[in-house]
């Protein structure tokens, strides 16, 4: 059997995003809620009736904008507004709407196109990205109110959803940790971790389906409620405990319930619990290595009676199934064998 070749999509190109199609925009929003998704499917058809420019066009808008035109200005930023989408996309996720990672973003396309020269080579839409990227990277730094993360992990985790999104398309199919990680070029594990702080956070009043109004918060277990099996447990050894230090002495048995916090308070050091009997730290250890050595004997002691009655049931059950096995040899006949 012949081994499957992996072929990586070539590189991502800022180019690539303006000859993509509406649809193929519109299909980048289908993980949003419905709200948002409509909103930005209408704004995707109205930014879509404005043609991409030719770059001789934008040579010409370029030069109108620098004597002052309002109109060229206004063609060039509409022109290029699909550009911000496609960019703006790459960074949701991370705590604000994508709606306004878009907004944030034509601010700073128009810083670009106000900026632009082509007499120093380059297309519009190749210096506009870095814009547009400083743009909602500020916004996402200074208006988030949820986990911020490091400006640099946010470029790799845009880079990752985008590659993700270009290799989906080649493939026809959702790629995998490995052909993700061989296009970005980094290890596998790289690529699970930027994967697992780029989930988007879930409040906990989203309702979960659409008719008994349940909320995802009643969903989530609670981890600091007490399990009562291991509260049961956590009792008994306790009790036990307390059994054990009622038969030491009572100032060695209170050292331990200081120091150990076993009375629910904090535990307390050795200058504590000194200056509470008015002894040095020195003596406080040393009573209390008396009393767990106290409590020591007192379990172990404990454990050869449990194993000393645990011999008396066995040969008490030993003796019940010899008189049993008796009673049927004599009482059940044996068969007969033709």
């Amino acid at each position: 059997m012949q081994a499957l070749q992996f072929k990586a999509p070539n590189r991502f190109r800022v180019e690539d995003a303006e000859n993509r199609s509406n649809q193929d925009k519109a299909e980048d929003v289908r993980d949003l809620p419905p709200s948002e998704r409509s909103a930005i499917k209408l704004y995707l058809q109205e930014i879509g009736k404005t043609p991409l420019l030719k770059p001789s066009e934008e040579v010409e808008l370029a030069a109108l904008i620098k004597q002052g035109d309002p109109r060229a200005r206004e063609k060039m930023i509409k022109a290029n507004l699909r550009l911000v989408v496609k960019i703006a996309h790459d960074y949701s996720n991370f705590g604000l709407p994508l709606l306004d990672l878009i907004s944030e973003g034509n601010i700073g396309l128009v810083k670009a196109v106000e900026r632009f020269d082509p007499n120093k080579g380059g297309k519009l839409s190749t210096y506009a990205a870095w814009w547009i990227k400083q743009s909602i990277k500020r916004a996402l730094a200074n208006q988030s109110k949820t986990i911020r993360l490091p400006v640099h992990l946010v470029d790799k985790i845009a880079r990752m959803r985008r590659v993700t999104m270009e290799l989906e398309e080649a493939l026809g199919r959702a790629p995998s940790d490995e052909e993700i990680a061989h296009e970005l070029e980094m290890p596998v594990n790289k690529v699970a971790h930027l994967k697992s702080v780029s989930v988007r956070p879930t409040s906990l009043d989203a309702p979960v389906g659409d008719e008994d109004g349940t909320e995802f918060g009643e969903l989530i277990g609670d981890e600091n409620s007490i399990n009562p099996l291991d509260d049961l447990e956590n009792k008994t050894l306790v009790g036990e405990l307390n059994r054990m230090l009622a038969q030491i002495d009572p100032r060695e048995a209170e050292i331990i319930r200081l120091r150990f916090g076993l009375g629910g308070e904090k535990s307390k050091t050795l200058e504590e619990v000194g200056e509470i009997f008015g002894i040095t730290r020195e003596r406080v250890r040393q009573l209390q290595n008396i009393a767990l050595t106290r409590m020591r004997k007192i379990l172990m002691a404990k454990e050869r009676q449990r194993s000393s009655d645990e011999i008396v049931e066995e040969r008490k059950e030993q003796q019940r199934m010899e008189v049993l096995q008796e009673f049927y040899s004599r009482n059940i006949e044996p068969k007969m064998v033709n």
